[in-house]
């Protein structure tokens, strides 16, 4: 199945589209091949986010999680930036903008920041294709994915302290966890770029190819997660999401209850008779 949402709200057709409850505007989603690509297209701005495009980017990922048949989400930004940050020149919410997650009081109190946490929190895998600038709240979003893969003109920049303002977007929670308090600390209190190969030296990404390959290279992990058992893959994040809050004789017992529920899957079952019969396993996501 294929399908892609353009930023002018039009849809093509390839052999199944599926009806998504918007229109984005400021974003496009296509997927194909058990892989969603979710795209910021605001190039003018280096895909600084409004709350409107805030909105769109948490509903994608909404119709994203709901659809079994996307096993791997990939962000990526248009043009020469990943994300700038917010756009300090259209960040007043407008009555017309896309509606916040949730309802009533509950949908009117909860922070558009929060988006990060939907990001991070995702059940499936997560990559950012980091094809330029990251700073900011653009910064949060991608530490805020599973793994990075950086373009060599990528950059990151903690650029909150620029503004005389203090980090925000989870970036405070999501930096050291990455690549130590000390490290994080001089980020956030210099706002200093980092350019992409000392990100990857300092943990970062995982990752760095040329501009031109970017996007290849991250079709080519994100098809490689998808072809796995995506109930398995799914459960492994969750044990390492949970392990930082954990004993290591809970996270031992945590393992054995998912891998319980895993057995019972048809994927497991293929894992089992494919090594039997000595062949490569074909696993469906079930």
């Amino acid at each position: 199945m294929i399908t892609v949402l353009c930023a002018t709200g039009a849809e093509s057709e390839m052999d199944e589209v599926s009806q998504p409850a918007f229109r984005p505007q400021d974003i496009s989603y296509q997927s194909t091949g058990g892989v969603a690509w979710i795209t910021l297209r605001r190039p003018q701005k280096l895909n600084a986010l409004t709350w409107s495009s805030i909105g769109e980017l948490e509903h994608a990922f909404g119709i994203a999680e709901e659809d079994d048949a996307v096993r791997v989400i990939v962000i990526a930004g248009e043009g020469r930036g990943f994300c700038s940050g917010l756009d300090l020149g259209a960040n007043v919410p407008q009555p017309d903008d896309h509606p916040r997650p949730g309802s009533a009081r509950a949908g009117t109190l909860r922070s558009r920041h929060l988006y990060v946490s939907r990001v991070y929190n995702c059940r499936k895998p997560v990559i950012a294709a980091v094809n330029g600038v990251a700073a900011g709240t653009g910064m949060s979003l991608a530490l805020a994915c599973d793994i990075r893969i950086l373009s060599t003109d990528a950059s990151f920049c903690a650029a909150f302290v620029k503004r005389a303002a203090v980090a925000d977007t989870g970036s405070s929670w999501l930096l050291p966890r990455l690549i130590g308090s000390e490290r994080a600390l001089r980020m956030l209190w210099t706002g200093r770029i980092v350019p992409a190969e000392e990100a990857v030296q300092i943990g970062l990404a995982s990752e760095l190819v040329a501009p031109d390959h970017l996007r290849d290279r991250v079709q080519e992990v994100a098809s490689e997660l998808a072809r796995g058992p995506s109930l398995a893959i799914e459960f492994d994040k969750q044990l390492v999401r949970q392990a930082f809050h954990r004993s290591l004789e809970d996270q031992v017992q945590l393992e054995e209850y998912f891998l319980q529920t895993t057995r019972a899957s048809h994927d497991a079952a293929e894992g089992l008779a494919s090594f039997r019969e000595k062949r490569d396993p074909v696993f469906e996501g079930r």
